[in-house]
Protein backbone atom coordinates (compact mmCIF):
# COMPACT_ATOMS: atom_id res chain seq x y z
CA UNK A 1 0.00 0.00 0.00
CA UNK A 2 1.30 3.34 -0.72
CA UNK A 3 1.00 6.32 1.57
CA UNK A 4 1.41 10.10 1.75
CA UNK A 5 2.52 11.14 5.03
CA UNK A 6 1.29 15.22 4.72
CA UNK A 7 3.58 16.73 7.00
CA UNK A 8 6.86 16.18 9.39
CA UNK A 9 6.32 17.21 12.41
CA UNK A 10 6.53 14.62 15.54
CA UNK A 11 3.74 12.91 15.21
CA UNK A 12 4.00 12.77 10.79
CA UNK A 13 7.54 11.48 11.26
CA UNK A 14 6.66 8.92 13.54
CA UNK A 15 3.60 8.18 11.94
CA UNK A 16 5.80 7.18 8.60
CA UNK A 17 8.13 5.71 10.46
CA UNK A 18 6.25 3.46 12.05
CA UNK A 19 4.19 2.61 8.82
CA UNK A 20 7.27 1.82 7.10
CA UNK A 21 8.22 -0.71 9.28
CA UNK A 22 4.95 -1.99 8.66
CA UNK A 23 5.72 -2.96 5.16
CA UNK A 24 3.73 0.27 3.48
CA UNK A 25 5.47 2.33 0.72
CA UNK A 26 5.84 5.69 2.35
CA UNK A 27 6.16 9.18 0.98
CA UNK A 28 6.65 11.84 3.75
CA UNK A 29 6.03 15.48 2.49
CA UNK A 30 7.86 17.46 4.16
CA UNK A 31 6.91 21.66 4.24
CA UNK A 32 10.52 23.26 4.61
CA UNK A 33 12.34 22.57 1.73
CA UNK A 34 15.30 23.05 3.80
CA UNK A 35 14.59 20.72 6.44
CA UNK A 36 13.82 17.84 3.72
CA UNK A 37 16.51 18.26 2.16
CA UNK A 38 18.24 17.89 5.85
CA UNK A 39 16.42 15.12 6.25
CA UNK A 40 17.52 12.75 3.26
CA UNK A 41 21.23 13.71 3.89
CA UNK A 42 21.21 12.56 7.92
CA UNK A 43 18.16 10.33 7.45
CA UNK A 44 16.33 11.25 10.89
CA UNK A 45 14.21 14.62 11.40
CA UNK A 46 16.81 16.63 13.82
CA UNK A 47 14.51 19.48 14.52
CA UNK A 48 11.37 17.64 15.30
CA UNK A 49 12.56 14.26 16.37
CA UNK A 50 15.72 14.25 16.66
CA UNK A 51 17.52 10.66 17.22
CA UNK A 52 15.38 8.44 15.68
CA UNK A 53 16.35 7.01 12.05
CA UNK A 54 14.11 7.27 9.19
CA UNK A 55 13.66 3.88 7.49
CA UNK A 56 15.67 4.20 4.18
CA UNK A 57 12.50 3.23 2.56
CA UNK A 58 10.39 6.29 3.54
CA UNK A 59 10.55 8.92 0.53
CA UNK A 60 11.43 12.28 1.84
CA UNK A 61 9.95 15.01 -0.32
CA UNK A 62 9.25 18.68 -0.56
CA UNK A 63 7.22 18.16 -3.85
CA UNK A 64 5.27 14.76 -3.67
CA UNK A 65 3.61 13.02 -7.01
CA UNK A 66 1.57 10.18 -7.92
CA UNK A 67 -1.40 8.95 -6.85
CA UNK A 68 -1.77 7.10 -3.20
CA UNK A 69 -3.98 4.92 -1.47
CA UNK A 70 -4.33 6.22 1.80
CA UNK A 71 -3.41 10.01 2.81
CA UNK A 72 -2.08 11.28 6.31
CA UNK A 73 -2.84 14.32 7.22
CA UNK A 74 -0.58 15.37 9.63
CA UNK A 75 -0.87 19.28 9.18
CA UNK A 76 -1.35 21.28 12.14
CA UNK A 77 -5.30 22.45 12.18
CA UNK A 78 -4.83 26.07 11.84
CA UNK A 79 -2.97 25.14 8.52
CA UNK A 80 -4.76 22.21 7.06
CA UNK A 81 -7.17 25.04 4.95
CA UNK A 82 -4.29 26.92 3.03
CA UNK A 83 -1.60 24.23 3.07
CA UNK A 84 -4.58 21.54 0.91
CA UNK A 85 -6.24 24.14 -1.07
CA UNK A 86 -2.24 24.77 -2.56
CA UNK A 87 -2.20 21.12 -2.84
CA UNK A 88 -5.81 19.67 -3.73
CA UNK A 89 -5.19 19.91 -7.29
CA UNK A 90 -1.79 18.47 -7.50
CA UNK A 91 -2.24 14.91 -6.35
CA UNK A 92 -3.87 12.48 -8.74
CA UNK A 93 -6.64 9.99 -7.37
CA UNK A 94 -9.34 10.49 -4.33
CA UNK A 95 -7.38 8.47 -1.88
CA UNK A 96 -9.29 9.14 1.70
CA UNK A 97 -7.69 10.88 4.42
CA UNK A 98 -7.07 9.95 7.82
CA UNK A 99 -6.25 13.42 9.96
CA UNK A 100 -4.09 12.99 12.75
CA UNK A 101 -4.62 16.71 13.86
CA UNK A 102 -6.15 17.34 17.05
CA UNK A 103 -7.52 21.16 17.12
CA UNK A 104 -10.76 23.84 16.02
CA UNK A 105 -10.13 26.11 13.31
CA UNK A 106 -10.49 29.65 14.68
CA UNK A 107 -13.14 31.26 12.88
CA UNK A 108 -14.86 28.58 11.22
CA UNK A 109 -15.27 26.29 14.56
CA UNK A 110 -14.83 23.25 12.24
CA UNK A 111 -13.08 20.35 13.52
CA UNK A 112 -9.97 18.71 10.94
CA UNK A 113 -12.08 16.26 8.99
CA UNK A 114 -14.85 19.03 8.71
CA UNK A 115 -12.34 21.60 7.18
CA UNK A 116 -10.41 18.59 5.11
CA UNK A 117 -14.13 18.09 4.00
CA UNK A 118 -14.96 21.41 2.42
CA UNK A 119 -11.41 21.31 0.92
CA UNK A 120 -10.42 18.14 -1.01
CA UNK A 121 -14.65 16.56 -0.50
CA UNK A 122 -16.77 14.60 1.53
CA UNK A 123 -16.44 11.35 -1.08
CA UNK A 124 -13.39 10.49 -0.30
CA UNK A 125 -14.01 8.79 2.84
CA UNK A 126 -12.02 10.88 6.13
CA UNK A 127 -11.22 9.46 9.47
CA UNK A 128 -9.15 10.67 12.68
CA UNK A 129 -6.44 8.72 14.36
CA UNK A 130 -6.54 9.81 18.20
CA UNK A 131 -5.99 8.66 21.57
CA UNK A 132 -3.13 8.83 23.99
CA UNK A 133 0.06 9.07 21.31
CA UNK A 134 2.89 10.27 22.76
CA UNK A 135 5.25 10.64 19.26
CA UNK A 136 8.66 9.71 20.85
CA UNK A 137 7.12 6.52 22.95
CA UNK A 138 5.62 5.09 19.45
CA UNK A 139 8.92 5.88 17.57
CA UNK A 140 10.75 4.37 20.62
CA UNK A 141 8.46 0.92 20.04
CA UNK A 142 6.71 1.30 23.52
CA UNK A 143 2.78 0.03 23.55
CA UNK A 144 0.37 2.28 22.60
CA UNK A 145 -3.42 2.06 22.09
CA UNK A 146 -5.51 4.63 19.93
CA UNK A 147 -8.89 5.01 18.32
CA UNK A 148 -9.40 5.34 14.16
CA UNK A 149 -13.33 7.00 14.18
CA UNK A 150 -15.10 7.70 10.84
CA UNK A 151 -16.13 6.48 7.65
CA UNK A 152 -12.97 4.87 6.43
CA UNK A 153 -12.16 3.27 9.10
CA UNK A 154 -12.24 -0.51 7.55
CA UNK A 155 -9.60 0.37 5.59
CA UNK A 156 -7.13 2.59 7.79
CA UNK A 157 -7.29 0.11 10.57
CA UNK A 158 -5.64 -3.10 9.59
CA UNK A 159 -3.07 -0.33 8.19
CA UNK A 160 -2.18 1.03 11.64
CA UNK A 161 -2.53 -1.39 13.58
CA UNK A 162 0.26 -4.24 14.58
CA UNK A 163 1.49 -5.72 18.11
CA UNK A 164 2.85 -2.34 19.29
CA UNK A 165 0.30 -0.39 18.12
CA UNK A 166 -3.04 -1.63 18.98
CA UNK A 167 -6.02 0.36 17.17
CA UNK A 168 -9.67 0.14 17.95
CA UNK A 169 -12.73 1.87 15.74
CA UNK A 170 -15.45 4.13 16.84
CA UNK A 171 -18.06 5.74 14.61
CA UNK A 172 -18.07 8.98 16.72
CA UNK A 173 -15.70 11.13 15.13
CA UNK A 174 -17.38 14.54 16.48
CA UNK A 175 -16.66 12.73 20.05
CA UNK A 176 -13.23 11.72 18.50
CA UNK A 177 -11.76 14.76 17.35
CA UNK A 178 -14.18 17.29 20.04
CA UNK A 179 -11.81 15.27 22.78
CA UNK A 180 -8.60 15.76 20.63
CA UNK A 181 -9.07 19.32 20.86
CA UNK A 182 -10.15 20.41 23.96
CA UNK A 183 -7.88 17.64 25.97
CA UNK A 184 -5.12 20.19 24.41
CA UNK A 185 -6.63 23.46 27.11
CA UNK A 186 -6.77 20.93 30.13
CA UNK A 187 -3.10 20.32 28.96
CA UNK A 188 -1.69 23.63 29.76
CA UNK A 189 -4.52 24.03 32.77
CA UNK A 190 -2.54 20.93 33.80
CA UNK A 191 0.95 22.19 33.52
CA UNK A 192 0.17 25.28 35.22
CA UNK A 193 -0.91 22.76 38.47
CA UNK A 194 2.48 21.90 37.81
CA UNK A 195 4.53 25.20 37.47
CA UNK A 196 2.94 26.79 40.45
CA UNK A 197 3.07 23.30 42.45
CA UNK A 198 -0.02 23.12 43.27
CA UNK A 199 -0.22 18.85 44.11
CA UNK A 200 -1.37 15.76 43.27
CA UNK A 201 -4.79 16.58 44.56
CA UNK A 202 -5.43 19.78 42.61
CA UNK A 203 -4.36 17.29 38.83
CA UNK A 204 -6.73 14.96 40.28
CA UNK A 205 -9.36 17.55 40.63
CA UNK A 206 -8.07 18.99 37.20
CA UNK A 207 -8.43 15.91 35.37
CA UNK A 208 -12.04 15.01 36.78
CA UNK A 209 -13.52 17.80 36.19
CA UNK A 210 -11.51 18.34 32.34
CA UNK A 211 -13.74 14.97 31.71
CA UNK A 212 -16.99 16.62 32.67
CA UNK A 213 -16.04 19.91 30.67
CA UNK A 214 -15.56 18.02 27.60
CA UNK A 215 -18.18 16.13 27.75
CA UNK A 216 -20.44 18.82 27.76
CA UNK A 217 -19.08 20.52 24.98
CA UNK A 218 -19.31 17.46 23.05
CA UNK A 219 -22.44 16.15 23.42
CA UNK A 220 -23.83 19.80 22.68
CA UNK A 221 -22.36 19.08 19.74
CA UNK A 222 -23.72 15.53 18.92
CA UNK A 223 -21.10 13.15 19.81
CA UNK A 224 -21.55 9.92 22.09
CA UNK A 225 -20.76 10.42 26.03
CA UNK A 226 -19.41 7.22 26.19
CA UNK A 227 -16.46 8.43 24.01
CA UNK A 228 -15.00 10.62 26.54
CA UNK A 229 -14.24 7.95 29.01
CA UNK A 230 -12.62 5.96 25.94
CA UNK A 231 -8.99 6.27 24.99
CA UNK A 232 -10.43 9.37 22.40
CA UNK A 233 -11.38 10.92 25.95
CA UNK A 234 -10.06 10.23 29.26
CA UNK A 235 -7.02 8.41 27.68
CA UNK A 236 -5.43 10.79 25.98
CA UNK A 237 -6.26 13.93 28.20
CA UNK A 238 -4.34 11.63 30.79
CA UNK A 239 -1.02 11.59 28.87
CA UNK A 240 -1.38 14.99 28.07
CA UNK A 241 -1.67 16.09 31.35
CA UNK A 242 1.09 13.86 33.18
CA UNK A 243 3.25 13.31 30.34
CA UNK A 244 6.99 15.54 30.25
CA UNK A 245 6.92 15.53 26.26
CA UNK A 246 3.38 17.21 26.02
CA UNK A 247 4.22 20.89 24.25
CA UNK A 248 0.67 22.07 25.99
CA UNK A 249 1.12 20.87 29.26
CA UNK A 250 4.57 22.18 29.51
CA UNK A 251 3.74 25.38 28.06
CA UNK A 252 1.09 25.78 31.13
CA UNK A 253 4.17 25.10 33.21
CA UNK A 254 5.77 27.97 32.20
CA UNK A 255 3.19 29.90 32.36
CA UNK A 256 2.97 29.07 36.09
CA UNK A 257 6.15 29.40 36.13
CA UNK A 258 5.77 33.16 35.19
CA UNK A 259 7.00 33.37 31.90
CA UNK A 260 5.03 35.23 29.69
CA UNK A 261 3.19 33.69 26.53
CA UNK A 262 5.02 35.44 23.62
CA UNK A 263 8.56 34.18 25.42
CA UNK A 264 7.25 30.73 25.61
CA UNK A 265 5.89 30.85 22.06
CA UNK A 266 8.86 32.11 20.16
CA UNK A 267 11.10 29.98 22.05
CA UNK A 268 9.49 26.75 20.12
CA UNK A 269 9.90 25.45 16.80
CA UNK A 270 6.19 22.90 17.36
CA UNK A 271 2.79 24.29 17.37
CA UNK A 272 1.37 24.80 20.66
CA UNK A 273 -2.66 23.57 19.72
CA UNK A 274 -3.97 24.23 22.89
CA UNK A 275 -3.58 28.10 22.25
CA UNK A 276 -5.50 28.80 19.09
CA UNK A 277 -8.12 26.15 20.58
CA UNK A 278 -8.44 27.95 23.56
CA UNK A 279 -9.93 30.89 21.79
CA UNK A 280 -11.98 28.85 18.97
CA UNK A 281 -13.18 26.77 21.43
CA UNK A 282 -14.62 29.30 23.86
CA UNK A 283 -16.28 30.86 21.03
CA UNK A 284 -18.00 27.52 20.23
CA UNK A 285 -19.18 27.23 24.24
CA UNK A 286 -20.34 31.03 23.79
CA UNK A 287 -22.35 30.59 20.78
CA UNK A 288 -24.03 27.41 22.24
CA UNK A 289 -24.19 28.44 26.06
CA UNK A 290 -21.93 26.05 27.16
CA UNK A 291 -20.42 26.56 30.81
CA UNK A 292 -16.79 25.42 30.41
CA UNK A 293 -15.02 27.44 33.85
CA UNK A 294 -11.79 26.17 33.08
CA UNK A 295 -11.25 26.60 29.76
CA UNK A 296 -12.76 30.17 30.22
CA UNK A 297 -9.57 30.34 33.04
CA UNK A 298 -7.35 29.18 30.89
CA UNK A 299 -8.33 32.04 27.87
CA UNK A 300 -7.98 34.81 30.46
CA UNK A 301 -5.00 33.48 31.23
CA UNK A 302 -3.47 33.05 27.57
CA UNK A 303 -5.43 36.43 25.79
CA UNK A 304 -6.22 38.73 28.61
CA UNK A 305 -2.79 38.09 31.00
CA UNK A 306 -5.03 37.07 33.95
CA UNK A 307 -2.24 35.46 36.73
CA UNK A 308 -2.46 32.32 36.70
CA UNK A 309 -2.46 31.77 40.94
CA UNK A 310 -5.54 33.90 40.23
CA UNK A 311 -7.36 31.76 37.82
CA UNK A 312 -7.17 29.06 40.07
CA UNK A 313 -8.60 30.99 43.26
CA UNK A 314 -11.09 31.73 40.44
CA UNK A 315 -12.14 28.48 39.79
CA UNK A 316 -11.54 27.30 43.84
CA UNK A 317 -14.47 29.88 44.82
CA UNK A 318 -16.74 29.39 42.10
CA UNK A 319 -20.44 28.79 43.42
CA UNK A 320 -20.79 25.34 45.36
CA UNK A 321 -22.87 22.80 44.04
CA UNK A 322 -23.79 19.09 43.60
CA UNK A 323 -20.83 17.03 41.62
Amino acid sequence: MKVLVFGAGAWGTTTAIHLARKGARVVLWVYENDLAHEMVEVGENRRYLPGFPIPKEVVITHDPVGEFDVIVNAVPTQYIRPTWIDWRGKLAGNAPVVSLSKGIEIGSGLRPTEVLGQVLGQERGLGVLTGPCIAIEIAKGLPTAAVLAGKAVAKFQPLFNSNLFRVYTSDDLVGAELSGAVKNIMGIAAGIVDGLELGDNAKAALLTRAVVEVARLGVAFGAQPETFNGLAGFGDLLTTCVSPHGRNRSFGERLGRGESVEEILNSRASVTEGVPTTKAVMEMAKKKGIEMPITEVIYRIVFDGLDPRSGVNALMTRTLRPE
